[in-house]
């Protein structure tokens, strides 16, 4: 088992993106318990991410911003996801930073 090594989500300063894969989300609701601003869940059971006006966004593979002072909470959401469905990651080149797809 490897263990990585990655900056605490303090030190990003550039601005990030979350996006919610459906398919593997188990509607738990983690992400919206530790991010009620930025994750919810939806009638049909499933977590969606939410715009910064708090629509819900619900078209396949909608991203919407990381605000800076919720990005410990949406980082933590992504680690303590059972269906490891959230993915947080850099808008200028779209890699993931935090999320199953990390590297």
């Amino acid at each position: 088992m490897s263990v990585q090594h990655e900056a605490p989500p303090e030190a990003t300063t550039e601005p990030l993106e979350v996006w919610i894969d459906q398919d593997l989300c188990t509607g738990d609701g983690i992400c919206a318990q530790y991010a009620p601003d930025v994750f919810e869940l939806d009638i049909d059971g499933l977590a969606y991410v939410k715009s910064g006006d708090d629509e819900l966004l619900q078209a396949t593979g909608a991203t919407t911003p990381v605000p800076l002072p919720l990005l410990r909470d949406v980082v933590d959401s992504a680690r303590e996801c059972p269906g490891d469905c959230i993915h947080v990651r850099r808008v200028s080149d779209r890699v993931e930073i935090y999320g199953p797809d990390a590297e």
